[in-house]
């Protein structure tokens, strides 16, 4: 039977794949499937079970059997005491070919035995030929083992310092060098034992790969697809995890900018958030810069990077690394994040009372408790020290106070200065203080003071007429500059500040003009985006 080899076509990741088999076998994250000749990516997901999120892109990556595994210099050894990165040598040894071949047998292998020279994990059978007499091992070497030069009794060694020792090894001795993880070398010993290990693959050499959204792409024997990134939240960061939560709120992160080491998402730019976590950027890495230019934009580790003091580490990928290095700009990945995030704003209590009793979250409620009562204020107010505390305080408003707006694409500057000085970008719900009432018209000032390092210059300015309902803010022609108003009548005259024309913005709408009515100066007034308004902040 001849093969049909698989070519990416163009940027579109459409894939020329035809089929000569009945069926084929492919793997879906990780767990194979069995299909019929000619299937789609579509019908793969639909084996698999997988809920795909319209939009998002898939990662294919078509593997090159043996050939592949020979060119693979770099392994990862995942231990239950830590991670050891190794680097193959000798390209024609027997030693290094047998790993290539039987690495992933050697998982849940435990560690025999330590010593100050070295570690062996084992006993397993290899395929081997065993040497007397002693040889000499350096620091960090890699080598096979058989135990009274048994072949059925193999060890893998690594060896903890330079000495002499008669192993049974193959002549040629060492096959690898530990390049990575040295501390956790030495820190072996007993109840350690191998849990994963993984090829590290230089993807950007592989020509047999895409990331698509097109679901009719034709699938062929032996591919592996992805289709989401998991991520897992660190409890050194429980802020900038809010921040990543926020990021993902619709369930996708934005490959905005791509390089060789990491991807990023710039939709929370200018969103400051603290340094909490110092630690090595390594590959699957999710980090957010706290200071300087892109302050608030988040990356993705593709590589090893060292720690960095305007990169607070907030959380790891777990599942879907390849998703990450197969990404391309522009596109979209369907992110699921551990744990889930505990959101309670724009919710009543009989909402989430049942979903943090389940989780063993204790819920104090605070201000209005009617019926129609509406969570806008949590406290902590982070995911993580929710749950670390097992315990929430949640403040409620009537539902009359609970103002949902519909904010327009044409105003996008004056739209994000909205969402940054009510910090919709970051939570689904904000506060907005009434400063003051008179007539027919509402003026507000945002707790931020946003002015003071953000402009608002001239856009959307109404024309002939402004309509009852319609937010506008005070641009920089004027000098309250910063002003939120709103009129419950049309006016052709004055904006909703009560400014002219030309110094105002229009941004938006309220949807329930009503709620207003009753409201006096010093009250608050909470904001939530309707479903639907376009939250697609202003990317760089």
């Amino acid at each position: 039977m001849i093969y049909n080899q698989c070519h990416p076509l163009s940027y579109t990741g459409q894939m020329r794949c035809p089929i000569t088999t009945e069926e084929i076998t492919i793997e879906v994250n990780d767990r194979e499937f069995s299909l019929p000749a000619g299937a789609t990516l579509k019908d793969a997901l639909k084996a698999a079970g997988v809920s795909y999120k319209p939009g998002t892109a898939i990662g294919i990556l078509k593997k090159a059997g043996r050939r592949l595994a020979e060119q693979v210099s770099e392994y990862t050894i995942r231990t239950n005491k830590g991670e050891i990165r190794i680097e193959l040598e000798s390209f024609d040894s027997p030693s290094r070919k047998l790993w290539a071949a039987s690495f992933k047998a050697y998982e849940g292998t435990p560690l025999r035995w330590a010593g100050p020279e070295a570690v062996a994990f084992g006993p397993f059978e290899a395929d081997l030929k065993p040497v007397r007499g002693v040889q000499n091992f350096e620091t960090f070497d890699v080598l096979f083992g058989a135990g009274g030069f048994d072949s059925k009794t193999t060890h893998l060694i690594f060896s903890r310092k330079n000495h002499a020792a008669e192993y049974g090894s193959p002549k040629e001795s060492s096959f690898a060098k530990v390049v990575s993880g040295k501390s956790v070398l030495h820190a072996l010993s007993r109840g350690a034992f191998i849990q994963k290990i993984e090829p590290l693959i230089k993807w950007e050499e592989l020509a047999e790969k895409c990331c698509t959204t097109e679901l009719s792409t034709p699938l062929e024997q032996g591919m592996s697809l992805y289709t989401q990134v998991e991520v897992s939240l660190s409890r050194n960061a429980p802020a900038g995890a809010e921040q990543f939560y926020a990021l993902v709120r619709e369930g996708s992160f934005s490959v905005d900018f791509v390089a060789s080491s990491f991807i990023s998402d710039v939709s929370l730019q200018r969103e400051p958030v603290p340094y909490e976590n110092f630690e090595p950027r390594a590959e699957g890495a999710i980090s957010v810069r706290t200071a300087g230019h892109g302050t608030g934009k988040i990356y993705v580790s593709r590589e090893d990077r060292p720690s960095s003091l305007v990169h607070s580490v907030v959380g790891h990928v777990t599942k879907g690394l390849e998703l990450i290095k197969l990404a391309e700009q522009g596109q979209k990945l369907a992110v699921e994040t551990l744990p889930p995030q505990l959101d309670l704003l724009g919710r009543s209590f009989e909402e989430v009372e049942p979903v943090l009793s389940a989780i063993g979250v204790k819920l104090v409620k605070d201000g209005y408790s009617g019926e129609d009562a509406v969570i806008v204020r949590q406290e902590p107010a982070t995911t993580l020290e929710i749950l670390g505390d097992a315990k929430v305080s949640a403040y409620a408003v009537p539902s009359s106070k609970l103002i949902e707006v519909e904010l327009y694409p044409e105003a996008p500057k004056s739209v994000d200065f909205f969402r940054h000085s009510l910090e919709l970008k970051t939570k689904k719900v904000g506060a907005l203080p009434v400063q003051l009432v008179y007539e027919n018209t509402y003026l507000f000032r945002a707790e931020k003071n946003a002015v003071r390092y953000m402009e608002i210059m001239p856009e959307n300015s109404p024309k002939g007429k402004v309509l009852a309902g319609e937010i506008g803010i005070t641009n920089q022609a004027a000098k309250r500059m910063g002003n939120i108003g709103v009129r419950l009548v049309a006016d052709e005259l004055f904006g909703p500040t009560g400014e002219k024309f030309s110094s105002t913005n229009i941004i938006g709408r309220i949807l329930e003009l009503e709620k207003l009515k009753g409201v006096r100066e010093g009250d608050v007034i909470y904001v939530r985006e309707a479903k639907g308004s376009e939250r697609g902040e202003e990317k760089e």
